[in-house]
């Protein structure tokens, strides 16, 4: 408690700001702000800001917004202004008037500017963004730009965007890890990582954030940073609406529904949404492992079908409560089932004999459960633009239950059988605190505090098959309940600011850990009771006009999971038990990133360099159990490093062609010590993306996007190159109030997923391929355009409010 106190004492003596305005001439006062995208909030730069004085409309001053769409007017005298803001492919903007009558600075605040419609023979089209654009801190996905992902889900999306990578079974991994943290508009979900991301569809997606190295006012968990899922509203009054039904072979369908009304300050959306989706897989493993009395070897061929559905539903509403407070509240609910069954033909032999033994193996899994989260929030601004204070509860529950059942048949009888389940409950309270206080000019200070507590149970039971009986009894020795309490407390502060062309972010933050796991059973406890430190700095430095470079560092934590932990045998099915380590340590990662953003008209290049450190590497190590069998166990195994450089071109080589070409080139190095001996294990992997979009009339376009990752390599294994591509064709009709979208995943049938683990005591191979060429059918009714006629006046253009 003391270190707790000590702690915000120093947050508060160098966080308050000496602010001192020196007198003399009075030499004019600076106007500043931000443009943005109506539908995103995401900046526009290189706008055209101009002044006029709203007495004769005679124009007094103007400038072009920066690459993260911040304007400066300076020496403006006081008076009555408006301002005009322009840019190619987006409608022109008059503010409505304003007073400037006070100084030296004034933030006008965020200005929202709307994509240009033109009407070319009756068919609307809309100015396009860049699929993807920069910030300081992030990459900001376009997911309307995606077409081959529009019957998809977030997983989709992020099989084209740079830093990640997606397998054939729908994990996805951020520069190389699948460790990172999923946001949903900025809030934890209730489920984490690819399963998250799995649950939410495309169509309802407005973009995606990747923050590979978020300052420290987020949450530091997570290897790899943070993807920040920022779903769809509109910005326009009245209602409006979208309706979505997608459709393929093999029993592949999904329906959404996105409802938004917007009144002056009030807002409120629904949105409602179902998918199921099934696929085939062939599969092929070979092994063996080394025991006492010889070596076993074990073969196996055949198929399986993997299939998930989910359904669920979100609504919020947000409101002024008066001119400068602010509220919201919301919530959402998903249930969610995962099913692989699979029947492959077994042989057995051992090296003191070549005589084989021949079995067929049934395979059923099931996984599934509910989830819902509430939110609510409130907003204080204060009497300067931008100084505000907001207040944040969130509260999540989840249901987890999974069960796997493994059957062995000679001659179509059961020789012998095992089911083991898991199941139970997480509850998780979120509270947050976030103040911001503008410093005049571009220099801000913000701190704040959050707070997590999460409380979870987990029961689970191994059963075996009796021949006698024909059923299965619970095997009390493999069968246990924990209970897993963990609290987070955590204050934050960061300063940032501009000189000349430099842009610069300092952050620092600081959490206190307390967990506690409890085996019922025996009634031992696993205690943590930690103090762990943050810090970050960003910075940018703008060149010239259009180019500029950022590099920034930041410090971050993976604490191990819950199984992770547990110190006992859970059977994952027939061939594979898994136990954890109460001694596991979180990993510590220090991320460097140095990047480099050029603008050549409409043209963008990019390159980052990053380098990624992590201590207590935290990896799934396999080792021989029994004959047949594998042990799962997680260590602590050393440290690895990447290092590696981002390319990435966004190019028109004709009018309407736009071409993306994406490349990940990293150096991956893992050294430690395993099972008692020192190793060191390297690899160069890299990964190409080729993304083409041709308008062939006005309202044609096709899509085809073409991926390649190369091997990888882990402690004991190896994961070797796949290729991936996709096709859409989209067709709008009725001045876009319907489209018609037809996608052909994997066209050249190339989706598998091979892989190898070997030590001195066991090998094992698998491949495993997904059924290739899958068709879908997108149809998308948009009620209103999903958009109304926009308000006279400024529409909601200055954000902050307030006089001048």
């Amino acid at each position: 408690m003391k270190k707790f106190l000590l702690f915000i004492f120093l947050s508060l003596i160098v966080g308050s700001p000496v602010i001192a305005q020196s007198g003399g001439n009075f030499q004019g006062i600076t106007l500043s702000g931000r443009i943005i995208e109506a539908q995103t909030s995401v900046p526009l730069e290189y706008t055209n800001v101009v002044l006029f004085n709203s007495a004769d409309s005679s124009q007094v001053n103007g400038t072009v917004a920066d690459t993260e769409g911040r304007f400066k007017l300076e020496g403006v005298k006081r008076g009555s202004y408006y301002l005009k803001i322009s840019f190619i492919g987006f409608e022109d903007k008059l503010t409505d008037k304003f007073e400037v009558n006070r100084g030296p600075i004034i933030d006008l605040g965020d200005f929202r500017v709307t994509a240009k419609a033109y009407n070319v023979n009756d068919v609307v089209i809309e100015g396009q963004r860049a699929p993807i654009s920069y910030q300081i801190d992030k990459k900001v996905i376009n997911v309307s730009q995606q077409l081959t992902s529009i019957s998809g889900t977030a997983v989709d999306v992020l099989e084209n965007v740079p830093s990640v990578t997606v397998d054939i079974e729908g994990n996805v991994s951020l520069r190389g890890s699948g460790n990172f943290t999923v946001l949903v508009d900025g809030r934890p979900s209730a489920v984490q990582g690819s399963e998250a991301l799995q649950q939410i569809p495309s169509s309802s997606i407005e973009n995606i954030e990747i923050m590979t190295n978020p300052s420290a006012k987020f949450n530091p968990e997570g290897t790899a940073g943070i993807i920040n899922i920022v779903m769809k509203k509109s910005e326009y009054s009245g209602i409006s609406g979208i309706f979505d039904l997608n459709g393929g072979f093999n029993d592949k369908y999904g329906a959404e529904m996105l409802f938004d009304y917007k009144q002056n300050s009030f807002q409120s959306n629904f949105g409602l949404n179902f998918d199921n989706r099934t696929y085939d897989m062939t599969n092929t493993n070979e092994s063996w492992s080394n025991t006492s009395s010889g070596t076993n070897y074990l073969e196996s061929d055949g198929n399986s079908t993997s299939g998930r559905k989910s359904y669920g539903f979100r609504g919020s509403v947000s409101f002024n409560l008066s001119q400068n407070d602010l509220a919201a509240f919301g919530g959402r609910f998903n249930n969610r089932n995962r099913n692989m069954n699979s029947n492959l033909g077994y042989s057995e032999w051992t090296s003191l004999s070549s005589d084989k033994n021949y079995y067929d193996n049934r395979s059923r899994r099931k996984r599934g459960g509910d989830s819902y989260s509430v939110f609510t929030t409130y907003t204080r601004k204060f009497g300067v633009p931008g100084h505000e204070l907001t207040a944040e509860i969130n509260y999540d529950y989840s249901f987890s239950d999974e069960e796997t059942m493994n059957e062995l048949l000679q001659n179509d009888l059961i020789t012998s059988g095992q089911k083991s389940t898991e199941k139970g409950p997480e509850t998780e309270i979120r509270t947050k605190l976030d103040y911001t206080l503008p410093l005049g000019g571009d220099d801000k200070f913000e701190a704040g505090y959050q707070g997590e507590l999460e409380i979870s149970e987990e029961e689970t039971g191994a059963y075996n098959y009796d021949l006698i009986s024909s059923s299965y009894i619970k095997d009390m020795l493999y069968s246990n309940s924990v209970n897993y309490d963990k609290n987070i407390y955590a204050l934050y502060s960061l300063y940032s600011g501009t000189m000349d062309k430099l842009g610069y972010q300092f952050g620092f933050r600081s959490e206190y850990t307390y967990r506690n796991i409890e085996l019922l059973k025996s009634g031992q406890q696993f205690n943590i009771d930690r103090w762990d430190y943050f810090p970050s700095a960003h910075f940018s430095y703008k060149v010239f006009e259009k180019h500029q470079f950022m590099t920034s560092y930041t410090r971050r934590i993976n604490r191990p999971r819950g199984w992770e932990l547990e110190p006992f045998q859970t059977w994952m099915d027939a061939y594979n038990v898994r136990i954890g380590n109460p001694s596991l340590l979180p990993e510590y990662i220090d991320s460097y990133e140095l990047g480099y953003q050029s603008y050549f008209g409409k043209n963008l290049f990019s390159i980052e360099t990053y380098y990624r450190i992590t201590e207590n590497k935290i990896e799934r190590v396999r080792s021989v159990f029994d004959a047949t069998t594998t042990l799962h166990s997680v260590e602590n195994i050393g440290k690895d490093f990447s290092l590696g450089t981002e390319l990435f071109f966004n190019f028109d080589p004709l009018t309407d062609w736009n071409v993306n070409l994406m490349g990940d080139f990293y150096d991956y190095r893992i050294e430690g010590k395993l099972n008692g001996n020192s190793y060191e294990r390297s690899s160069f992997n890299w990964g190409v993306r080729f993304n083409n979009s041709i308008k062939l009339f006005a309202s044609t376009q096709i899509q085809f996007n073409l991926n390649y990752n190369s091997p990888s390599v882990s402690s004991q294994g190896r994961v070797e190159g796949s290729v991936n591509s996709n096709l859409a064709i989209k067709q709008e009709f009725f001045n876009r109030l319907l489209s018609a979208t037809l996608q052909i995943r994997d066209v050249f049938g190339t989706s598998k997923r091979e892989q190898t683990y070997r030590s001195e005591d066991f090998y094992n191979y698998s491949l495993m391929s997904r059924e290739s060429r899958v068709v879908m059918l997108n149809l998308r009714f948009n009620i209103n355009n999903y958009k109304s006629e926009k308000r006279n006046g400024s529409d909601d253009g200055m954000e902050s409010g307030g006089d001048f």
